[in-house]
């Protein structure tokens, strides 16, 4: 099947401008970078996020990487420390992503990072990529643009074939030099743990940080793609298909009907809009997370579409804490 129609050539040098346009009103384009092709989206805008996950049919909210014009982009979202400034400075841009503590005043989605207070980010060598970074003028999430569980796409017509027509543009840059995806390592963790192999040797990382712990090795949570069990979960527990809410209770509401009675509501969607719902899960998660309240309350997800990773995200957080 051919999708032509939205595949643009880098050549053209109207394409980037004409991306970056769609990006900022919060569409999805599909950009080459030295590892594979990334499914990019305004990280800062949480519905243009949530079109990523249902563009690729992804399970469950797992944390991605948002790619960045340069290392200055970086030090606005996350905290540096100098080992993360001495591999910033050595690797990018480059096959290298670091997982490293959000700032308070991070604008990047919490969907992006899947409601964790780390975020997943690299620099680009890629000239497209670069290029698309600096006309969108913002962080933008792009985890690989293919349907979740296919093989990565290394072509825009591995892309075309995947995905089609559910991404807005696909920019054709030719083949990914690398192909394969980027090398991750969680530096808010000590040691520094490597999440995923990949495009950059962990030989050359230890040169610098000294020997990598491997995923399974440190104790606590590391949010990366490379980590998919490491979830945000409230302190307060949450009850799952509640048709009613306590007093002492906070109700994770859904759609126009909400009953009365719970200490504070925070509705997903009054409408019922599924990618509306995935666009404010950590959000209102964070607000009902309170000290004075017995509970979370929350109301039933359609099983379908974006509701299937929702109530994926939700199972986690409700399951008990020795789990």
């Amino acid at each position: 099947m051919s999708h032509a129609a939205n595949v643009r050539p880098a050549s053209d040098p109207a394409t980037i401008d004409a991306a970056a346009r769609i990006l900022r009103d919060g569409g999805l384009v599909a950009f080459p970078t030295e590892t594979v092709y990334g499914l990019g989206a305004d990280a800062t805008n949480a519905q243009a996020v949530a079109r990523i996950f249902e563009a690729k049919g992804r399970p469950s909210f797992n944390p991605l990487i948002v790619h960045l014009a340069d290392v200055a982009e970086a030090e606005s979202l996350v905290h540096l420390d100098a080992r993360a400034r001495e591999v910033a400075a050595r690797f990018w841009p480059g096959p290298l992503t670091l997982v490293l503590p959000r700032r308070a005043d991070c604008p990047v989605s919490l969907l992006a990072s899947a409601g964790l207070d780390t975020l997943a980010l690299r620099v680009p060598g890629h000239p497209v990529a670069h290029a698309l970074l600096q006309a969108a003028g913002r962080p933008i999430a792009a985890p690989s643009a293919n349907a979740s569980g296919r093989i990565s796409p290394t072509t825009a017509r591995h892309v075309a074939t995947s995905l089609g027509s559910r991404v807005d543009m696909i920019v054709d840059g030719g083949a990914c030099p690398v192909g394969i995806e980027s090398t991750v390592i969680d530096l808010s963790a000590e040691p520094p743990i490597l999440l995923r192999p990949g495009g950059l040797p962990r030989e050359e990382l230890e040169a610098i940080l000294g020997p990598l712990a491997e995923k399974g090795d440190a104790a606590g949570p590391a949010g990366s793609p490379g980590r998919l069990a490491s979830h945000y979960a409230p302190g307060c527990p949450l009850r799952l298909n509640a048709t009613r809410a306590e007093p002492d209770e906070g109700l994770l509401a859904f759609g126009p009907d909400v009953p009365a009675g719970a200490a504070v509501t925070c509705n997903l969607s009054p409408s019922g809009d599924l990618r509306e719902a995935a666009a404010r899960l950590f959000a209102c998660l964070h607000e009902l997370d309170r000290p004075e309240l017995t509970a979370i309350a929350a109301m039933p997800i359609p099983e379908e579409g974006l509701g299937a990773a929702i109530n994926d995200r939700l199972r986690r957080a409700a399951a008990p804490r020795d789990a």
